[in-house]
């Protein structure tokens, strides 16, 4: 009888088993802003990646606007999350953001994007993982500068249109970074013209370029600087619009994603590529960070900066993606 009864505990001990592994484990947030976007979806696989390595559970939620952020975030606590990861649809959601998850003991990492206080000023308090946008820039420029010497330009003949939006940190720090890059190189700085674009796609800096370029038609050759990819294109569209010819323009994007359709084209324009950064790496690691503190108490650091970027031309466009899983 003992013998049986024995058994009989082993038995139920073993079928109850993989029920009580999958009650401990760890459940974990991945929040993003654009879930229908190639970027955010590679984040979540590689996050589901990380989830598989570490024996975490991973909750997917798309958060297109600031109710959803809030009601994701009261969805995860329900269900016993530990903490998330989020690319918030507004910086300015970020004190929102941090007194929730403090509300629920819910730890947060930033990604993408990083959270700003009422004033706009960064929130040092929520650790971040992001594109180093300075470096990142600086790459923009030595590749531009790198074409325009194989092309054979003359500097007197060539400037750069930088279209800005000084009011957003990212922004500002990859153009700005993209004009030190060319001046330290040698292009001179008076042939570098900063023009505002009122939005960050290719309508608004379609008008900027096209504001600039009319106050400037002594220029022969142009580059083009900005701070993602559709920036880039508005001014390459302004470029067409005023008739100047694709070999008279060098433009690189940043981003990679949005350049698929112009690089995919049959002619060549003036949009000579992008810089591809790596959203395997933010959806990984940012994953296994979170994993790190919730179970083990190593806090991250305030910043951590990701500076793999692969440039991305006509060439290698397709070979580039697919290592990302674009």
């Amino acid at each position: 009888m003992k013998k049986l009864l024995v058994a009989l505990t082993v038995a139920a001990m073993l079928a109850f088993a993989p029920l009580a592994l999958a009650q401990d484990k760890i459940k974990l947030g991945f929040l993003v802003k654009q879930a229908e976007e190639p970027w955010f979806q590679t984040e979540w696989t590689f996050a589901d990646k990380a989830g598989a390595d570490l024996g975490a559970e991973i909750i997917k939620i798309a958060v297109p606007d600031g109710e959803k952020t809030l009601t994701a975030i009261d969805t995860l606590a329900a269900s016993g999350a530990k903490g998330f990861v989020i690319c918030v649809p507004d910086t300015k959601l970020g004190p929102a953001v941090k007194r929730k998850a403090d509300s629920y003991g819910l730890k947060v990492i930033a990604v993408d994007d990083q959270f700003v206080n009422a004033k706009g000023e960064p929130m040092d308090s929520v650790p971040l993982v992001m594109m180093a946008a300075y470096e990142i820039g600086q790459r923009q420029g030595t590749e531009l500068w790198n074409e325009m010497n194989k092309r054979g330009w003359k500097l007197e003949d060539t400037a750069a249109m930088v279209i800005t939006a000084e009011e957003l940190e990212t922004a500002r720090l990859r153009t700005s970074g993209s004009m030190k890059s060319l001046e330290e190189a040698g292009f001179p700085l008076a042939n570098m013209y900063k023009v505002p674009t009122k939005t960050n796609d290719i309508p608004g800096a379609l008008d900027a370029g096209n504001s600039l370029l009319a106050q400037h038609p002594e220029v022969k050759h142009w580059l083009i600087i900005g701070m993602n990819d559709n920036t880039v294109l508005g001014g390459v569209r302004a470029t067409e619009g005023q008739r100047i010819a694709p070999e008279n323009v060098i433009a690189i994007g940043i981003n990679g994603v949005d350049a698929v359709n112009e690089l995919s084209k049959p002619n060549v324009t003036g949009f000579l590529g992008s810089l591809l950064p790596s959203p395997d790496v933010h959806g990984y690691k940012t994953t296994e960070m979170l994993y790190n503190w919730v179970t083990k108490g190593d806090e991250p650091p305030a910043f951590t900066a990701v500076t793999d970027v692969v440039l991305i031309t006509r060439d290698n466009y397709k070979e580039e993606l697919a290592k990302k899983g674009l």
